[in-house]
């Protein structure tokens, strides 16, 4: 009630201090205001007199108040806040943690690759002493298709050998520009999956590659293979761990265009030559090529009969090194070529085991180290024809130079790829040399796992309190239930190399995701290939536990899963009938799903309003004609 009545007072002393003339009840001031002054309490008046003075010289001071100018504050943040400004590089980071080792290992990526400084500055400077018109003209004309948009084959011909000569140059800088950025991505995608798995005894210092081009090989290789280092570094050429590089390519433009991009490239202890073959003096002792790697990449596409490409892949298995990687276009005519190398080196290593005159060698026969879990036949190619391909995605942070060059707006483009590694010698155990016996009950367990673990441990003791009413009985036999329940993953290795040792030899079995997942709310489809040598669909669901269903979800493509399912799965046939049969979805998504986003096309829409003004004026024209 006195708030309302000091409201009151406030509005009324306002409205009759605006009235023109200050607040007075003599006779003087009643004479010159249009009404007659009110007659009111001597108390009542005090306390209108007061609240206006309050108002008026309140008005005064902040008329006189200067205005505050903002001054620089320190202010210290708590670790608290600390931690804040950091929660997004460390939400991946965190993420990880709560997958099981068994999957982080199955997924371990490089995520989007960024071209190395030293490489974008010899491009660069390529670039800039050629014409930048003729450059994307020249790019356009060799790499750009109006169908299909940019393309990173190089199967140009020309009508002469002085017409090749001519443009050779040319030819190099826009492949340099345009699609040696694609190549290393792809290349180094690769070598960083192989090194993962075969892990640090796998130290590569030789490497042979065939269709070298303007270097691609050499640019991914070295960086993939680096000296250890104290603190991480940007990879250099310099401190490489590879000490001889031999490129094998009879495109002389190409060549004479990745010699210049070393020129002003410290090289370190690296000897990189070219040549136009191989020859026989190339070749290397087995026992002496475990260090050597035999590279090609998208090299056996440019081949255009089969016997062309058996012969080329025989030259690789006969050259000594320990380790064979074959790379191709995501195509089904590049999958079906790498689908062929497979099965023809698989079939020279089986030679090799029963043939009684190599029983002496070091090293005899060979398998498959990835993508494949199985040495066996591939099952998405039947040797007739390719319904579905066998291929992987790797992303390419554009350099300025690319998107320049391209015209192109986005700042990263999708490489897509199929590929096969390929290493000497007999498939690896499941169980090795020096490893625990209880492999399959290791790295399966991460945060999510143990959460639901500690869960189920709580809910346990809160029903034991409840039916146990003796204290010291409660505390014995919750000691000895919390040893019990507790899955023997979960609790902490005694050596964690050995845990990484163990996990290494199981994913020689484990099944590769070859095809996008289909993750739905209550479970996971899995299509991969398996040790058996089969396309499955494996399903996830949330019943199968918390652990497995986290890692299923936040599989992707091209991992190789450690879990197995907990329904069978369903296999899918080798051959379709009429009509479809049972399985024959398993691999196929729909149109537009699950594909990687690659540059905008506006071509159709292009045609369709070109289309669209002609019929108007066909009909215009008619019109004109009836009239």
């Amino acid at each position: 009630m006195l708030r309302g009545t000091s409201t009151t007072l406030r509005i009324l002393a306002h409205s009759i201090r605006h009235i023109g003339t200050p607040f007075s009840t003599s006779a003087v001031a009643a004479l010159a205001q249009p009404n007659a002054a009110l007659d009111l309490d001597p108390t009542l008046k005090a306390l209108l007199q007061d609240i206006d003075i309050s108002l008026t010289s309140h008005k005064h001071v902040m008329a006189k108040r200067p205005p505050r100018e903002l001054e620089p504050v320190a202010i210290e943040y708590p670790e608290e806040a600390k931690d804040a400004e950091n929660f997004v590089e460390d939400h991946s980071e965190r993420s990880e943690h709560r997958k099981s080792p068994a999957a982080r290992f199955g997924s371990q990526k490089i995520g989007a690759v960024v071209m190395p400084t030293e490489l974008q500055k010899s491009i660069t400077a390529l670039i800039d002493a050629s014409d930048k018109v003729q450059l994307h003209s020249d790019a356009t004309r060799l790499f750009f298709d109006e169908s299909e948009g940019w393309d990173h084959s190089y199967d140009v011909k020309y009508r002469s050998r002085k017409q090749g000569a001519r443009h050779s140059d040319r030819d190099g800088t826009a492949f340099a520009s345009v699609v040696l950025p694609a190549h290393y991505s792809a290349i180094c995608a690769v070598l960083h999956h192989v090194k993962h798995r075969l892990g640090s005894q796998w130290n590569v210092q030789h490497v042979i590659d065939w269709g070298s081009g303007v270097g691609s090989g050499l640019w991914a290789s070295t960086n993939t293979f680096q000296k250890p280092t104290s603190a991480p570094e940007e990879p250099r050429l310099s401190t490489s761990n590879i000490f001889t590089y031999l490129g094998i390519d009879k495109r002389d433009g190409l060549v004479a265009i990745g010699k210049r991009l070393l020129r002003d490239t410290d090289l370190g202890a690296l000897s990189a030559t070219w040549q136009r073959s191989f020859r026989e003096d190339d070749k290397i002792k087995r026992s002496e090529g475990l260090d050597t790697l035999a590279l090609s990449a998208f090299m056996l596409s440019t081949l255009q009969t089969p016997l062309a490409r058996k012969k080329f892949v025989k030259e690789l298995w006969e050259c000594g090194a320990h380790t064979i990687v074959l790379i191709d276009h995501k195509t089904k005519a590049g999958f079906q070529n790498i689908a062929e190398a497979r099965e023809y080196l698989l079939e020279m290593g089986r030679k090799e085991l029963n043939d009684p005159e190599t029983s002496d060698w070091p090293v005899r026969g060979a398998h498959v180290v990835a993508p494949c879990p199985h040495d066996g036949a591939c099952p998405l190619y039947s040797g007739k024809s390719v319904s579905l391909v066998c291929g992987f995605s790797q992303r390419l942070q554009r350099p300025s130079f690319v998107r320049l060059t391209k015209h192109a707006r986005e700042g990263h483009e999708d490489i897509e790829y199929s590929y096969i590694a390929i290493q000497r010698g007999p498939r690896p155990r499941i169980v090795g040399e020096g490893i625990s016996t209880q492999v399959s009950s290791v790295g399966r367990v991460g945060a999510v796992g143990r959460e639901e673990a500690e869960q189920i441990r709580l809910k346990e003791e809160r029903v034991t309190k409840e039916l146990v009413l003796d204290a010291d009985h409660v505390e014995t036999r919750h000691e000895a239930e919390a040893t019990d329940h507790i899955p023997l993953e979960i609790l902490p290795a005694e050596n964690s190399e050995e845990v990484e040792a163990a996990l290494r030899n199981e994913a020689f079995h484990w099944p590769r995701l070859v095809f996008p997942p289909l993750k739905k709310s209550g479970h996971i489809i899995i299509d991969a290939c398996t040790a058996e040598g089969k396309i499955m669909r494996m399903t996830i669901p949330k019943s199968q536990g918390k652990q497995p269903f986290y890692d299923a979800r936040k599989s992707s493509w091209g991992d190789i899963f450690p879990h197995p399912p907990k329904n069978r799965p369903q296999e899918k046939p080798q051959s379709t009938r009429e009509g479809g049969s049972k399985g024959d979805d398993i691999g196929k998504r729909a149109k537009g799903r699950d594909r990687t986003k690659g540059e905008k096309r506006y071509s159709k829409v292009e045609e369709a309003l070109k289309e669209r003004k002609m019929a108007s004026r066909r009909d215009r024209a008619l019109q004109k004609a009836e009239r």
